[in-house]
């Protein structure tokens, strides 16, 4: 029995190994999760939550370069090397756009950048300010690849780190209906009866309520937040999952495997875990891959209407709530390379959820 396990699982990866796609949006997938959990180290402002703001320089297009001069504060940051990496830095230091500067005796001159042809305000700063001799090491051209947002942050960084909410949404919510789906959908196929008809109504119920407006109404009750958003989308995705699981435990209940099982007495718990649930994840796969997307759509629409990941926190959504006045305002950029980014995650899932099924088709 195990040996053919072993085989089918070999001949599934063969098929998915052959399509494409599939093997496509995986690597993709992989490749935004490496993101994901690396994003302040890939991105040039790697502040927490890619939050430097510079209102003169708001709206930029791609490709735009600023001279910046970044002053250093008194304040010592006391962060660890582990929360620089994974939480971003606690910036403490002042950035500065300028179109010009002049050293002066023990004073740095500098006009800060003014657009639209106007010149911007004349300030000065005291060289002992600097720790370095060097003064051009404060002085750097920035390049901002993916241009500014309307507050001045660097779209680019925003958008690296707003992939982690997207990303880690698909799993905390599968998790979480997958752990309630199985659990529910076992039961009631397994035992049937009475406890089929009570959590068949609760899956009705629950299935009859606007998947939206059950998030919402979740999310308004355990309060704005980032969390909150992944326990409320989780909370709503398991009837699909339940309603699978008990189909499937149905038709595999009566297989002589199961009559064996039962013979040897072995328990209804052990049954159904060691027996049932192992030839019945093939389509649970597949939908878990579904909901995947299907999470990461009802977190941008949350965070659209602003009860997702709150500010300053970088979300998809968010920034297209942001900027989707900016589409009839001549810089459609802004709304579009969040909605693009989105748009191919969810697509990579569906592929790959595709490609898993007709791998782990029997039938082809």
């Amino acid at each position: 029995m195990g040996n053919t396990s072993n085989s089918l699982k070999q001949l599934a990866l063969q098929k998915f190994k052959k399509n494409f796609w599939g093997v496509f949006s995986f690597w993709f997938i992989v490749l935004v999760g490496f993101v994901s959990i690396f994003a302040y180290v890939l991105a040039p402002d790697n502040s927490q939550y890619a939050n430097q703001m510079h209102l003169s320089i708001h709206s930029k297009p791609p490709g735009f370069k600023v001279t910046m001069l970044t002053i250093p504060s008194q304040v010592k940051n006391k962060q660890s090397f582990f929360d620089k990496i994974f939480f971003g830095i606690e910036n403490t230091d002042t950035e500065v756009p300028i179109s010009e500067y002049v050293i002066k005796d023990s004073l740095l001159n500098y006009t800060e950048y003014a657009t639209d042809g106007l010149k911007g305000v004349e300030k000065s700063v005291a060289l002992a300010n600097f720790p370095s001799t060097e003064i051009k090491d404060f002085i750097k051209e920035k390049r901002f690849v993916f241009g500014t947002d309307k507050y001045g942050r660097d779209l680019l960084s925003r958008v690296l780190v707003g992939a982690r909410i997207s990303f880690f949404i698909g799993f905390v919510a599968v998790f979480i209906s997958l752990l309630i789906g199985v659990l529910m959908g076992s039961m009631a196929g397994y035992f049937g009866g009475k406890v089929d008809a009570v959590i068949m109504w609760i899956i009705n119920v629950t299935w009859s309520i606007p998947t939206l407006l059950l998030v919402i109404a979740i999310t308004l009750a355990l309060g704005k937040g980032f969390w909150q958003v992944f326990i409320a989308v989780g909370l709503t995705m398991w009837v699909e999952v339940a309603r699978v699981v008990r189909g499937q435990i149905i038709s595999a209940k009566e297989m002589q495997y199961v009559t064996a099982a039962r013979a040897l007495g072995y328990n209804d718990f052990r049954i159904i875990t060691k027996h049932i649930l192992p030839n019945i994840m093939a389509p649970v796969i597949v939908i878990s891959a579904a909901n995947f997307a299907a999470a990461i759509l009802i977190e941008s629409g949350l965070s659209f209407l602003g009860i997702g990941a709150q500010p300053p926190m970088a979300s998809w959504g968010a920034m297209i709530k942001d900027h989707y006045n900016y589409i009839i305002l001549g810089k459609p950029y802004l709304a579009m390379i969040p909605g693009l980014c989105i748009m191919s995650l969810v697509m990579a899932f569906m592929l790959i959820g595709n490609a898993l099924r007709d791998a782990m088709d029997v039938k082809g």
